[in-house]
């Protein structure tokens, strides 16, 4: 297979990257072409790497970064011209790879030629950056001690405050009357029994925010039916993958979209159904 065969089906996600890192659809297409162009002249400049979409990747950033002014610090700006311009150009990088376009830490590693250490500092400093911007109240909906403390450290360090941490339906209800969140981090299975998405589906009803669900059982959630969920982390997580969502849900505004949970297999309570984007009762 030629190499123009083997990256042709990358070049939508390559588009998308490029998007999202210039700000505009001409402008990354044009350093599209361009990394086409220098490969149709040297096919020998692509990197040896088993993954080829890494090296595509690779090829793409190198010719980006051999422009001088995308390597300078972007301009200060106010919270109302919230942008990822103004996030330095190498944390912006490794946020998009990972939040974005999915990469791990060692793709990303070796997509920018560093250690796997420093991908992590940059992830960590990109949301430092956008909670500059975005900087909200979390609340965290998890039973198991450690895992909510661990999560808890994440989010402060990230610039961001915790509201509450609920174990069970009735307290996450009782902590949104509270204070009401900006961000709910969510487990599905809860202490008492109780579901978290039941809890999710009753808080949307009053408020529509970004949630993340943090699970051992994405395969209650990831059904294949729609709606599925737009943040999904897997339990053991990696502190970078919860840094990155966290950052990509507030940074680009994205509100939740809520599985059906008697469809997750973790029915309690009233049912509820997802629609256009919020949730509704649905009638029996």
């Amino acid at each position: 297979m030629s190499l123009a065969e083997t990256i042709a089906p990358q070049l939508p996600y390559l588009r998308r990257f490029a998007r999202a890192l210039t700000g505009s659809q001409e402008s990354g297409d044009a350093y599209v072409v361009a990394v086409l162009e220098t490969l149709v002249a040297d096919p020998g400049s692509f990197p040896e790497t088993q993954a080829k979409r890494v090296g595509l990747y690779k090829c793409f950033l190198k010719v980006w970064n051999s422009i001088s002014l995308n390597r300078d610090e972007p301009a200060p700006k106010t919270q109302a011209d919230r942008s990822l311009d103004a996030i330095t150009p190498r944390p912006r990088q490794a946020f998009l790879l990972a939040s974005v376009e999915g990469f791990t830490t060692q793709q990303i590693a070796e997509i920018l030629d560093c250690s796997t250490d420093e991908v992590s500092q940059l992830i960590e400093e990109a949301g430092e950056q956008i909670a500059e911007q975005t900087a909200t109240d979390v609340l965290i909906i998890e039973d198991e001690p450690l895992i909510s403390m661990d999560l808890e450290a994440l989010v402060k360090g990230l610039g961001h405050r915790v509201s509450g941490i609920a174990r069970t339906h009735r307290e996450a209800i009782s902590e949104v009357k509270k204070k009401q969140p900006g961000l709910v981090l969510a487990d599905i299975h809860l202490a008492d029994g109780s579901s978290g998405l039941d809890a999710v589906n009753e808080i949307l009803l009053g408020i529509n925010l970004p949630v993340i669900f943090i699970t051992a059982f994405p395969e209650r959630l990831l059904t294949g039916e729609r709606p599925e969920p737009t943040f999904l982390i897997t339990k053991p997580f990696e502190p970078n993958t919860v840094r990155a969502l966290v950052s990509q849900a507030l940074f680009f505004g994205t509100s939740a979209h809520v599985p059906d949970a008697a469809a997750a297999g973790v029915q309690r309570g009233p049912r509820l159904a997802a629609s256009s984007g919020s949730v509704r009762a649905a009638r029996p």
